[in-house]
């Protein structure tokens, strides 16, 4: 049960220390793997805290909540718990901080969340006493509530943006100066430390954070500032984050990545080396006493690893030997000299996760239950430590049983990717939201009266007039343009798409289009269509569907009916060949993550629905057409034929 703070002063002076960002995942396998990934890393990372992002009402932060349970109780590890204000019940706030103090997290990170939007964001039938946003415009506004009604039992947290906060309709005010007073009263207001958004501009970090200890107020000459920093986990993660958080990615850094881009495991390497840079930067530059890191993980374990590892910020425990260590700061993340041989290392990893019994055998096997048992030699013998710094970067590495479960989900593609994931779905965990302020959204989407105005607005953006859709933050890119004229069809039919592919047959992995992985390999791809689509046009188009065996789909509605071809199908769409590697499949469309994101996709018509009045015409049509419409995912198999797909369903 300790604060943020304490543990922080407990530090010798000069000392490094980092924190980890986790978010809930959406799926309940995805749940189970983060928490195998969370007692690994505690264990080998050993951070000084954690943090838990806070998804605002409803499961969301039900499973918040049960997030920060693990982390706290079954893990030990000192936790801070985010909390937006907004746009939420007031009651929910007061059960998160109750329910805080029931599980002895005393930390929270306060935090406002999306611009409030009153009566607007409010279902017609809920309560007027119920709006948060009575209470709450600001962060300011929960830090002296927590304050008044918790008094000093939290050590509170507020966010701070060191390249400025952009906000709703007034981008020319993303500038830290303009934020500023706003960072000086939630201080005064009762703030114990300040965490920054993620940047990769680190010059203008050190203005920032020169700016804050100089200030005549002298509010923050000793306050904690821990740097926010993001490791790079692929090129189009990154251009999301950076794009949805206004951070500035230097012109150096930008070509370094740019010239990778097509090799997911070189733009990591790359990633890891530009984040290392920024770190030693931190560690050197002067500023007063210890100097905190924290990562946004986004659930993922291999980066953040070599990062720690190669900066030297992993706390050493009193049984490791330094000395046989030797850090390999090269591009290809070779184990240091030192660490073990690879079969004695699967060994190794495998004792560092939770306690498992072992079958004691004459001769070890091949099967895949080697890693369940032990030669008569080894038997109830610890061959070396366990949580050295050699055996973190093995896992790290991917080698033994532990470093598979550490690595077999290392490139994220969003809701594409497997469902069993930690990562799998939003990269940020904080729930379904429109990720652009109000004004921005009826500058782009208008007053939509009628099903024809909708229409418009999704081929206006098929066509490349419109930059985003309440599904989709950018324009079509080059490989979905090469369908254009076929989505164009089926959005005049009124049939909506938010996500499509085109069939791929053995193109090379270096075209300029199509091509991804390393330069020697060739990939593959299945048409599929993601569709809102009439509730009766769905049940004429599901006949058809049930008659063709090329085809598999998944649909559901908002009501929370669901139907498929095969429920249990998994159904890879996008895979790769290249010499010397196992087949890598990054894109797969099965049930389990069709479920998780039919939740999330109607939940964003209702968060575009609030964004008007609730009695407006426009509200009215948007709450019919969630109520009517399904999500339909048809799959075509047969990806040979490349107009299989679109002549069936234009026919």
């Amino acid at each position: 049960m300790e604060k943020v703070t304490d543990k922080i002063a407990a530090l010798p002076n000069n000392a490094h220390y980092f924190s980890l960002e986790f978010f809930p995942p959406k799926t309940s396998m995805g749940f189970s793997n983060l928490q195998t990934r969370l007692e690994r890393m505690s264990r080998a990372l050993r951070p000084l805290f954690v943090t838990v992002t806070w998804g605002a009402g409803g499961s969301t932060a039900t499973k918040s909540l049960e997030l920060a349970e693990i982390c706290q109780r079954q893990l030990g590890l000192t936790t801070c718990l985010h909390l937006t204000c907004t746009n939420m019940s007031r009651t929910l706030i007061d059960d998160a901080l109750e329910q805080a103090k029931t599980l002895g997290i005393r930390n929270i990170l306060a935090l406002r969340g999306d611009a409030p939007r009153s009566e607007e964001y409010r279902d017609e039938a809920q309560l007027l006493e119920g709006d948060s946003n009575e209470d709450f415009t600001w962060a300011i506004d929960l830090v002296r509530y927590i304050r008044k009604k918790h008094g000093d039992y939290f050590c509170i947290g507020v966010a701070a943006y060191p390249e400025g906060h952009a906000d709703q309709s007034h981008p020319e005010h993303q500038d830290p100066l303009f934020d500023l007073p706003y960072l000086v009263e939630k201080t005064k207001a009762g703030a114990d430390f300040i965490m920054t958004q993620l940047f990769f501009d680190v010059e203008a970090y050190d203005r920032f954070e020169t700016m804050l200890r100089t200030h005549p107020s002298g509010v923050f000459k000793t306050i904690p500032i821990i740097p926010g920093l993001m490791p790079i986990q692929s090129y189009q993660i990154l251009r999301r984050t950076t794009k949805l958080s206004h951070a500035k990615l230097p012109p150096d850094i930008f070509a370094r990545l740019d010239a990778v881009k097509g090799d997911d495991e070189l733009v990591k390497q790359v990633g890891v080396d530009i984040l290392s840079e920024i770190v030693e930067h931190i560690k050197k530059s002067d500023g007063s006493g210890k100097r905190g890191l924290h990562f946004y993980t986004l659930n993922l374990e291999k980066a953040v690893a070599h990062i720690l590892e190669r900066c030297h910020l992993i706390p050493i425990l009193a049984e490791e030997d330094e000395e046989a260590v030797a850090i390999d700061y090269s591009n290809n993340f070779t184990p240091p000299e030192g660490a073990s041989k690879a079969r004695d290392r699967r060994r190794l990893s495998s004792v560092n996760s939770g306690p498992r019994n072992r079958v004691v055998v004459t001769r070890a096997s091949k099967s895949s239950n080697a890693s369940f048992e032990a030669p008569e030699d080894e038997a109830g013998v610890l061959k070396d430590p366990v949580n050295t710094r050699a055996n973190t970067l093995a896992i790290s590495e991917g080698e033994g049983s532990l470093g598979r479960e550490a690595t077999w989900d290392d490139f994220p593609n969003g809701r594409w990717g497997d469902a069993r994931s930690p990562a799998f779905g939003e990269i940020d965990g904080y729930g379904p939201t429109l990720h652009v302020p109000a004004p921005q959204a009826l500058k782009l989407w208008g007053y939509p009266t009628t099903i024809e105005d909708v229409s418009s607005i999704f081929r206006r953006h098929i066509s490349g007039e419109l930059d985003a859709l309440p599904w989709s933050e950018e324009g079509l890119n080059p490989e979905t343009n090469t369908i254009r004229d076929e989505l164009l069809k089926l959005n005049s039919k009124g049939w909506w798409s938010v996500a499509s592919q085109p069939p791929v047959n053995g193109v090379k992995s270096t075209d300029p289009t199509f091509g991804w992985g390393p330069r020697n390999g060739f990939v593959f791809q299945k048409p599929f269509v993601e569709l809102f689509i009439p509730s009766a046009d769905w049940t004429k188009l599901q006949q058809r569907l049930d008659q063709d065996d090329q085809v598999t789909y998944f649909a559901g509605n908002n009501a929370g009916h669901f139907s498929a071809s095969n429920e249990e199908s998994v159904n890879p769409v996008t895979w790769g060949t290249f010499a010397g590697k196992e087949i890598i499949t990054p894109t797969i469309i099965e049930a389990v993550s069709f479920r998780a994101w039919l939740e999330e996709a109607f939940s964003i018509w209702r968060e575009w629905q609030r964004i008007y009045p609730s009695r407006s015409a426009t509200a009215k049509l948007l709450g019919a057409i969630r109520e009517d419409y399904w999500l339909v995912n048809i799959i075509h198999h047969a990806y040979l034929d490349k107009s299989a797909l679109w002549d069936f369903l234009l026919q």
